[in-house]
């Protein structure tokens, strides 16, 4: 099974952090494999068409902005 790619979007602020815990949850739940970056840069995360923070992006495409997904909601985009 190949590797998935999970991308938080954001500046780092405590919502970017409950949102990659809450990722981290959801991987380590349904034990996928999993690569988890959290891109910081205001200009990168434009250019992928995120003006609200934090967002949530698995293989490249983003799946949600401006809020903190659960842990279930999360796991829901995996499956």
């Amino acid at each position: 099974m190949s590797t998935i790619k999970v991308e938080i979007l954001g500046s780092g602020c405590k919502k970017c952090q409950q949102l990659e815990s809450n990722a981290k949850e959801a991987i380590s739940a349904l034990n996928l494999g999993a690569e988890i970056l959290h891109v910081t840069d205001p200009i990168a995360i434009a250019q992928r068409g995120v003006m609200t923070t934090p967002a949530l992006a698995i293989n490249s495409k983003v799946v949600s902005k401006g809020k903190v997904l659960s842990k279930e909601e999360i796991q829901t985009l995996l499956q």
